[in-house]
């Protein structure tokens, strides 16, 4: 079970970390889909700082079980708010991306309390 834990927790923060670096950098398809759901470019590099935090919680949280817990925690938590957002945008087409960030999250957070 714990070679599944950091199977997934590597996913999960390799797809955080760039999911990070994304917002960071502003391609023009990320400004034109945050402007789609109603927000600003300057949300960008804010909403950057909590994947690319949690992807390196995930990894310290390795050995630190307790800050694996709450770096899973933080993360799931940021991207329930983050599907919330493309519904109530009305943008039913873009939920698959915050989806697969959610179950990455939950399956690091499930793992890391399993293996605990």
């Amino acid at each position: 079970m714990f070679t599944a834990y950091i199977v997934v927790t590597f996913f999960t923060a390799v797809a955080n970390t760039y999911g990070a670096i994304v917002d960071f950098r502003r391609p023009q398809w990320v400004l034109d889909n945050i402007a789609k759901w109603g927000g600003s470019h300057s949300w960008l590099f804010p909403l950057g700082v909590p994947k690319a935090a949690g992807a390196l919680g995930l990894l310290v949280g390795i050995g630190v079980p307790l800050i694996g817990v709450a770096a899973a925690t933080g993360l799931v938590l940021f991207f329930v708010g983050a599907i919330a957002v493309v519904i109530r945008a009305g943008w039913y087409s873009h939920l698959p991306w915050p989806s697969t960030y959610l179950l990455l999250a939950v399956g690091s957070l499930a793992l890391r309390l399993v293996v605990l």
